[in-house]
């Protein structure tokens, strides 16, 4: 089951669902619309190391928009800072996005119950394509869960991503153990 967008009202009025900002415009009828952030970064090194902490350099899309490449990638992050307190909020591409060939995430389109914070998004493109800044860029759907949670996302003290910035964050990989 997906939550309905009065249902994802009632959601946020009871607090489990929090979307900064919030435009009422960007509710659909069973998702929110999210936009993309100001900030991009791309990794320092050509070659990424999943054992080691690899750097990324950020930089602000201009107001006249920046043109993502192909066969480069991208750390974006989305304008919106949320938390879901309660349900599990999938990220998806919008279709306007996909139809430019613009792919917002490569795996981790699924978030936890307890995640707070703003989404990195994993950008790849399949011809160049200018993108700006507040652009609408994919939709947070919500799932219900079955039973209870023992430890929410945002109470694990091995949480990697737990309130991430609005600014794009790198592989935390080199964190596991492996």
């Amino acid at each position: 089951m997906i939550l309905t967008d009065k249902r994802i009202l009632e959601e946020m009025d009871k607090g489990t669902i929090k979307i900064e900002p919030y435009n009422r415009a960007d509710l659909g009828s069973n998702s929110y619309d999210v936009h993309l952030g100001k900030t991009l970064a791309v990794y320092v090194d050509e070659v990424l190391d999943a054992k080691k902490h690899n750097k990324i350099e950020y930089f602000d899309i201009p107001d006249e928009g920046y043109v993502l490449e192909p066969h480069k990638f991208y750390l974006g992050v989305t304008l919106e800072y949320t938390e879901t307190h309660a349900h599990v909020p999938f990220l998806e591409g919008k279709s306007s996005t996909g139809r430019l060939g613009i792919d917002i995430h490569a795996t981790a389109g699924k978030g936890d119950v307890g995640f707070c914070g703003n989404w990195t998004l994993e950008i790849s493109c399949k011809q160049p394509v200018r993108v700006y800044h507040g652009m609408p860029i994919g939709q947070l759907i919500y799932f219900p869960v079955e039973g209870e949670i023992e430890v929410k996302y945002n109470q694990k003290s091995n949480a990697k991503y737990s309130g991430q910035p609005n600014k794009p964050v790198e592989s935390m990989m080199w964190k596991n153990k492996f």
